[in-house]
């Protein structure tokens, strides 16, 4: 069985009433995204050296169950000893350590023990472990279980992943380098205080979404926005929960302005709930990443989406009276052909204007123009001709 061991002992700083293992980062704890990596690295359980309960492990031991871990607590290294057997295979990882998942599976790829090291300039600033006089540890080791049967002859105060670290070297555990792409940036640190996990967070968001072109005008806001204002979200917990409730809001007032009359003001915070779910999108994306979560079938930021198109669509039928004698559907066809056409371009055109055909915060910005001017039936049918020529003209999407 592979086993992960965490280190959940060390206090955050002065003051702090848990331990650093419990600091947030990117909306989760830095515990969760060492069950993350435990998760990335096939173990099947996780045991956590604590000095006893409290209400962030018992979420922490939900959280592992739930993806199907099993989970035990140890508070000292004789009992740890008599949890592992020596046929076990145990993913040792320090205490506040925030690596990047990919490159652990990478690092401790095979089957042969290993300590990660680094050098030791900087690792020691940083809050690493010498090693010796030109390397450090990298928080990370893949060990046989056997090796924590010497812990019965280490005092019961001993700090148990150092003392592994020792213990691994000198028989012999054969030594591997963290190299500096993988240490660059937020992909490989040492965590210690509130102070350097809002940092790191802050850091880690701008790696993750603070790059490349974006693919319209909406999406760069929402992007900025996220930059700006999603770690302090992230930080307080619920980000993308928050986030999607403003969404809710925002099409409820839009539906509020458009049945009072106030078409322009529906359609600007319907452009307004978009770029929040485009928002909600990109720090439900972190969360997920953070907790070792895949993406759903049908991701909730494109549920959202559904909806706002359903209140664009019942803005241009308020914006369009029916004609006496029109027929019921040839009035509802308006607006469904918009929509439809909308989520259909994208899939079928390429280039660089695809995105800018999903971008709901432009399509509002036009019809809340197009409203103030009493145009929005003529607009809608010129955006729905603009959409089939764009479909005729635009080079195909290629898929794979």
């Amino acid at each position: 069985m592979r086993i992960a061991l965490l280190a959940m002992t060390e206090p955050a700083g002065a003051g702090q009433p848990f331990p650093r293992a419990f600091l947030r980062v990117a909306g989760a704890s830095v515990a969760q995204h060492q069950l993350g990596m435990a998760l990335a690295l096939e173990c099947q359980r996780v045991i956590c050296m604590a000095r006893g309960t409290s209400p962030e492990m018992i979420a922490l031991q939900h959280d592992a169950e739930r993806a199907g871990l099993q989970f035990t607590i140890a508070t000292g290294p004789g009992q740890l000893a008599g949890l592992v057997t020596a046929s076990d295979e145990l993913i040792v990882i320090s205490e506040g350590l925030f690596a990047d998942s990919a490159q652990a599976v990478t690092l401790l790829d095979g089957r042969a023990p290993v300590v990660l090291v680094q050098p030791v300039e900087g690792a020691l600033v940083a809050g690493f472990e010498r090693i010796d006089i030109n390397r450090a540890s990298a928080g990370l080791m893949r060990l046989p279980g056997q090796m924590l049967e010497r812990l019965h002859e280490l005092p019961a105060d001993c700090d148990v992943i150092s003392a592994l670290t020792r213990i691994a070297l000198q028989t012999g555990v054969a030594m591997r380098e963290v190299s500096a792409t993988a240490r660059a940036g937020s992909g490989w640190r040492m965590i210690r205080s509130e102070a350097e996990a809002y940092a790191l967070e802050d850091e880690w968001l701008r790696s993750r979404f603070g790059e490349g072109s974006c693919s319209s005008p909406g999406r760069a806001v929402a992007r900025f926005g996220v930059l700006s204002f999603g770690t302090s979200l992230l930080h307080a917990g619920n980000a993308s929960n928050a986030v999607s409730a403003a969404v809710l809001v925002c099409v409820a007032i839009a539906a509020g302005l458009g049945w009072f009359g106030l078409i322009w003001g529906g359609f600007a915070f319907a452009a307004i709930a978009w770029l929040l779910v485009e928002a909600s999108r990109l720090l439900r994306a972190a969360e997920r990443h953070a907790l070792g979560q895949p993406s759903p079938a049908i991701p909730r930021a494109d549920a959202m989406v559904w909806l706002v198109d359903t209140a664009f669509a019942a803005l241009i039928l308020l914006a369009t009276p029916r004609f006496p004698g029109e027929p019921v559907l040839a009035w509802l066809c308006v607006p469904a052909i918009l929509m439809m056409l909308l989520v259909l371009a994208p899939r079928i055109t390429g280039g660089p204007f695809t995105g800018w055909i999903a971008d709901r915060a432009l399509l509002g910005l036009i019809l809340a123009v197009a409203s103030g001017f009493g145009q929005v039936l003529l607009v809608v049918r010129l955006l729905s001709v603009g959409l089939v020529l764009a479909a005729l003209l635009l080079p195909p999407r290629r898929h794979g």
